[in-house]
């Protein structure tokens, strides 16, 4: 009896800590939800407050949807270069400090959500990095490496 209860137990609290359906995984916030930059990690990754509801705001960090971008403790000096320039592309983009979320969606790793991110005026971070070749179209699966990589002379 005590196995089936701790078992019980267990299921409950897998439901509580990894949600499913309504309010959970599953579900896309299509926005557009307004927010401020706190800060830029790296060129795939923000810091920002959103209001959620009048009053309540929300901190979180922001995966930028559909991209991977250079790392910065990257495994060559080209890919740490290039994650230099992708970082400081996405503050210039941030600079204003004032974002637009949507197609916000849980991420899968970090307690980081997905998102598209624009400026004010509609430009798309993700677009802006890919153009520029500071990042790369991402789907989820395994990352491409990026040293031997030339950097993007924008």
């Amino acid at each position: 009896m005590g196995l089936l209860r701790a078992s019980a137990l267990l299921i409950l609290l897998a439901g509580v800590a990894v949600p499913v359906g309504v309010g959970g995984i599953g579900e896309i916030v299509p926005g557009p939800v307004p927010a401020e930059v706190l800060a830029v990690l790296d060129g795939d990754t923000l810091v920002v407050r959103a209001r959620i509801w009048l009053g309540q705001d929300v901190e979180t960090r922001i995966r930028l949807d559909g991209i991977d971008a250079p790392e910065l403790k990257g495994k060559c000096e080209s890919e740490r270069r290039m994650a230099v320039e992708a970082r400081d592309r996405v503050a210039w983009l941030a600079a204003g400090g004032r974002v637009i979320l949507r197609n916000i969606q849980y991420g899968k790793y970090a307690g980081r959500v997905v998102a598209r991110v624009e400026t004010p005026d509609g430009r798309d971070f993700s677009d802006a990095l890919l153009s520029a070749g500071l990042a790369r179209a991402y789907d989820g699966r395994r990352r491409e490496p990026w040293c031997g990589v030339a950097p993007a002379s924008n």
